[in-house]
């Protein structure tokens, strides 16, 4: 059952001894009453419910008219209880997991039998979560994200914490194609250490909540709820803002319970965060695994410079409806400018140009001056700020306020496309990452002579698309693009992301001055103020 190949080492406690190559090994005792305590606390209310309310108004435990039933109902509780239980045991007992052969392999069901398997070089993220039943008895869950799944490919639910760490930078090295010590096959993998690169403070975040969209969209509906009661004198007009105020109140602790004490952090096995007040998630963003990226600002985050950064994950599948996979796609909730340089040079080490701050600032906060450019050519549309080809003046009337927001520019390493006027968008694709692309014109552009370019990359909330470009500059991006994916896939010769990016941190070394021919190892580490010059 363990598809031959070369196993890696687990550890099976917290002392750390490891296990036999490729051996099965379980979760812990207690993971199905974790999972399944609403089931018992279920039973349970409707077994003592009657019990329970007579109690409250004082009155007897059991009354006379009861007294008869009690026996049926303590044996038919019971049995269902024990029923219950025998479930919950059966189903931790055929609940085993296997790392070996280059897949991690989970098998679960004594009756319908399933086996889940996720290759390791395919993996593209995973995450360790806490909830907080879960927390209390020291568990966690491992969650394993591959290239071709919409949901989560494998969940082991629930290891001690320190196995569920150890196995995480077990997987982590392998897909990274860290090859164990042939003289130690079965030592255990050490978890990679980690540097901090930055802290989203409470305070920040509940700031980014109240200017929010949708604190705008309840702010306009009570608006208009006063102006349609005054003219209307009909007072029913108020009633539609408590719903709206509940679901505002759900949304604002939703996102602040999942983004509360949001850290960044960078290793060696990729980029690490962690957040969440009552249920805490720990995720693991391999280098080079995010597909596309979007800094996003909303108007009223421009009082304070605030910005959005989410990402596409192969494996996380669309996010946005549902609210774990969005805080799962978000790099970060709300952060400064220079934040959101930093996580950009973790995403694109190499930036592909020798200016990435210009590029990067006008791509964010640019907008074409054409006022003070030099005119361009004929047929040509007005000229660029930081590399960035806008929508020609000719189509000016298609998009009033924002023609000359909306372009895009090409690095090295990746395509940058911006839009919005109010609502400022920059999305980031790498070349290689690029799958196919479409060119669109509806009759309104096809008469202002622009069209739409489509990327098509893994589903997720970052959907590239360049809107309102001069058709001669979007034929010839479709063709330089398609160039540039065909030439970055040739480069990417292996699936194991260790030998497609270099490492963003090594291991503090004692800082010396370099002598004539030792390579200086000082910059190796991950710029904090912007990005990397590759």
């Amino acid at each position: 059952m363990n598809g031959g190949g070369t196993g890696v080492a687990l550890t099976s406690g917290a002392g750390g001894a490891a296990t036999p190559d490729g051996a099965w090994l379980r979760v812990h005792p207690a993971s199905p009453f974790v999972r399944g305590w609403f089931a018992l606390a279920a039973i349970g209310f409707f077994v003592g419910r009657d019990t329970f309310e007579r109690m409250l108004r004082g009155g007897p435990l059991i009354d006379e008219e009861a007294a008869g039933r009690a026996p049926w109902l303590l044996v038919g509780g019971g049995a269902v209880l024990l029923l219950a239980v025998l479930g919950f045991v059966l189903s931790w007992y055929f609940t085993r997991y296997q790392v070996a052969g280059g897949y991690v392999r989970v098998n679960t069901g004594f009756l319908f039998k399933q086996q889940r398997q996720a290759r390791l070089d395919r993996v593209q993220a995973i995450d360790i979560v806490q909830p907080l039943l879960a927390r209390i008895f020291g568990l966690a869950e491992l969650k394993f994200e591959v290239a071709d799944a919409g949901e989560s490919a494998v969940r082991l639910a629930y290891l001690r914490m320190d196995e569920a760490r150890q196995l995480r930078a077990t997987i982590l090295a392998r897909a990274a194609g860290v090859v164990p010590d042939p003289e130690r096959p079965q030592a255990a993998v050490a978890e990679a250490p980690e540097y901090a690169v930055l802290t989203v403070a409470p305070r920040r975040l509940v700031g980014s909540l109240l200017l929010s969209e949708q604190s705008v969209g309840v702010a306009l509906g009570a608006v208009a709820s006063v102006v349609l009661s005054a003219v209307t004198e009909n007072r029913g007009f108020f009633f539609y803002l408590i719903p709206a105020g509940l679901g505002l109140v759900a949304a604002y602790w939703s996102s602040f319970n999942k983004g509360y004490n949001f850290t960044a952090a960078i290793s060696p096995d990729g980029i690490r965060l962690r957040y969440g007040l009552l249920d805490t998630q720990a995720q693991t963003l391999p280098p080079g695994r995010i597909q596309a990226l979007r800094v996003s600002q909303p108007p009223l985050w421009r009082i304070f410079g605030w910005y959005r950064i989410q990402v596409s994950v192969a494996g996380y599948g669309a996010a946005g409806s549902n609210g774990e996979s969005s805080s799962r796609t978000t790099l970060l909730p709300v952060g400064t400018f220079p934040e959101v340089l930093t996580m950009l040079s973790l995403v694109l080490p190499d930036p592909g140009t020798p200016d990435p701050i210009r590029v990067f600032t006008a791509g964010i906060n640019g907008l074409a001056n054409a006022s003070a450019a030099p005119a361009p050519a004929p047929g040509a549309g007005p000229a660029d700020d930081g590399g960035f080809i806008t929508t020609p003046r000719r189509a000016r009337r298609l998009a009033p306020l924002g023609w000359r927001r909306n372009g895009f520019t090409a690095t090295d390493t990746a395509l940058l496309i911006r839009s919005g006027r109010w609502w400022r968008h920059l999305v980031l694709v790498p070349h290689q990452r690029t799958q196919s692309m479409a060119l669109q014109q509806g009759p309104l552009a096809r008469r202002f002579g622009v069209a739409d370019l489509v990327l098509h990359t893994t589903a997720g909330p970052v959907a590239p698309r360049l809107i309102q470009a001069g058709l001669d500059e979007g034929r010839a991006l479709l063709e330089a693009q398609s160039a540039r994916a065909r030439a970055a896939r040739k480069r990417q010769t292996s699936e194991h992301w260790l030998v497609q990016v270099r490492p963003l941190v090594v291991e503090p070394v004692p800082v010396a001055e370099p002598g004539p021919g030792t390579p200086d190892h000082r910059d190796d580490l991950s710029d904090t103020e912007g990005p990397r010059h590759g």
